[in-house]
């Protein structure tokens, strides 16, 4: 059974060098992740297709705002910071300490980013008319749209706390290969959301503060999901306010630079949030259902990947072994060149196909479908640079080296806030009709940045080795996205053609369409000359 599963899988991937030893339980790790995350994507961008649908564009952009504050929050306390230093002293203790040892890490390290995280919240709430200030400036002027964010935040906060706890027991399931629970998890929320869109909100008398309140409910059956995963696993007791103890003051060390480097992310983002709130009403809306687009194939596979590589990679470190940590990093790699290069081309050529398909309905009129469109074709080409991001930080965060990503994180953060205040605010004043892309077009510059500064780090430091066979699989890459992208051009036609399609035509001629590219994509890397020889050349076997 393992031998014809070697072969399939070689057959399949016939560019991966040791496909069928570390790279094949890698590859299986992230297709359960994948396939786990895809089920949440789904729903999220069901979640997504409901709002556009049935909420008008200005609501939908105050409610955004009060959801994006703890999100970012979010990223600073739990998914950013907190997880890179988390995981890899988990993985350490695992390898090298006895179980009750991990369970005491576990405990303390959840009542002491709980208790913070708590208090956060609590400031969060009483201070929300602040917070909105600082966030949504350009509201100042509108009372009615500022007072409706501000009544949402009191109900968005609190979600930071269940959120920021069940990141916690995700890095620990994680750790211990427990990577379905976690990845399904997101859907809990999507599928309440939903609920309150479809069914609840549009039959209260404020159905924008309901959606917050959906919010709030969601981060609490999060949390209750994955708690019996982890107390199953004997890795959880109660939580603990122990700061002092060993582990926890390991994590809160590879913390600081992570977040202070997170906190300048945060503002940087603030900057977007600020600058947008200034541009027409919608602007908001249509980067955010954009940036929705493109974050489907980056949580479905790069995300998914980077999940299951960092507790490989903190292993690999723990046990120094310098060849295994280096060809992880090397396969993880060319799977992002290879699967997420034809999704950034068909972002960008086939905007328009995609943003009619999945949001033009309802409230979200074909004004909006086109400048959505135009937001997505300025995010399309970053989406490889954000996946690159996800799979080259982790080969510093597994030898907990925080210190180095947050310093290339500066750089690349100020690459983005000055565009911004160069580029897109002077372009509003002197009246460019689509500021909101060049806010777009920024981000994925600092992303590209970003990339190639953290590749460059790994291979000066001796830490990734790249292994031959780079450029002939660069080259067929790049011959079979173009094939891809002049099919999808001609099938794409006209964005109006795709307006007067019902929905359900509308849904399979996208599928069709997608179907048709993929397999364009495929068939040219075949035609090119992909073959089993040039995995021998690629592992240097």
């Amino acid at each position: 059974m393992g031998i014809r599963y070697s072969a399939r899988l070689r057959a399949f991937f016939p560019y991966f060098p040791g496909v069928c030893g570390l790279s094949g339980r890698i590859f299986k790790s992230t297709a359960v992740v994948g396939i786990s995350t895809l089920i949440s994507r789904i729903t999220g961008l069901a979640r997504d297709i409901v709002y556009s649908a049935m909420i008008p564009v200005g609501l939908l952009d105050a409610f955004l705002v009060a959801f994006k504050i703890p999100n970012f929050l979010r990223r600073l306390f739990a998914e950013g910071s907190f997880s890179q230093s988390f995981v890899p002293v988990v993985s350490e203790y695992k390898v090298k300490r006895p179980h009750d040892e991990v369970r005491e890490l576990v405990d303390g390290a959840a009542g002491t980013l709980g208790t913070i995280v708590f208090l956060v919240s609590i400031v969060g709430v009483i201070a929300a008319p602040l917070i909105i200030l600082a966030f949504a400036p350009g509201w100042h002027d509108e009372p009615a749209k500022f007072s409706l964010a501000v009544d949402m935040l009191r109900w968005t906060f609190p979600y930071l706390f269940f959120v920021s706890l069940t990141a916690l027991f995700s890095g620990v399931l994680n750790s211990y290969g427990r990577f379905v629970v976690p990845a399904i998890t997101q859907v809990i929320m999507n599928v309440v959301m939903i609920a309150f869109a479809v069914w609840i909100a549009p039959h209260t008398d404020d159905p924008g503060v309901t959606l917050a309140v959906g919010v709030f409910v969601s981060g609490v059956l999060q949390l209750a999901f994955q708690l019996p995963a982890v107390i199953k696993l004997k890795l959880f007791r109660l939580p603990r306010w122990r700061p002092a103890a060993e582990g926890v003051r390991r994590i809160g060390r590879l913390m600081l630079p992570g977040i202070f480097g997170s906190s300048v992310a945060q503002i940087s983002l603030l900057l977007d949030t600020q600058i947008a709130s200034f541009l027409i009403t919608g602007s908001i809306a249509w980067l955010y259902l954009a940036d929705r687009i493109m974050e489907f194939p980056l949580g479905v596979f790069s995300i998914a990947l980077a999940t299951v590589i960092l507790p490989g990679l903190s292993r690999h470190h723990a046990e120094a072994s310098a060849d295994h940590f280096s060809n992880t990093l090397d396969w993880a790699l060319r799977l992002v060149v290879v699967l997420v290069s034809p999704a950034t081309v068909a972002m960008l050529v086939f905007s328009g196909p995609l943003t009619a398909t999945i949001f033009g309905y309802g409230e979200f009129r074909p004004h909006d479908t086109v400048m959505a469109s135009y937001a997505l074709m300025a995010y399309s080409w970053g989406l490889l640079g954000f996946s690159l991001v996800k799979v080259l930080a982790p080969g510093y965060f597994a030898r907990q080296d925080t210190r180095t990503p947050v310093r290339i994180g500066l750089i690349a953060l100020g690459v983005n806030m000055f565009m911004n205040v160069a580029i897109v605010l002077p372009a509003k004043h002197f009246g460019f009709p689509y500021p909101h892309v060049l806010l777009a077009t920024s981000t994925c510059t600092s992303a590209a940045v970003n990339t190639l500064l953290l590749w460059r780090g790994l291979v000066k430091q001796g830490v990734y080795r790249p292994r031959v066979g780079w450029g002939p699989l660069l080259a067929r890459i790049l011959f079979a996205n173009a094939v891809m992208a002049v099919l999808l051009v001609w099938l794409g036609g006209d964005l109006q053609g795709w307006l007067d399609l019902k929905p359900l035509p509308r849904a399979g001629r996208l599928a069709l369409c997608i179907v048709a590219g993929a397999a364009a994509y495929f068939a040219a890397l075949f035609l090119s000359g992909a073959r089993m020889r040039h995995v021998r050349n690629a592992g240097g076997a």
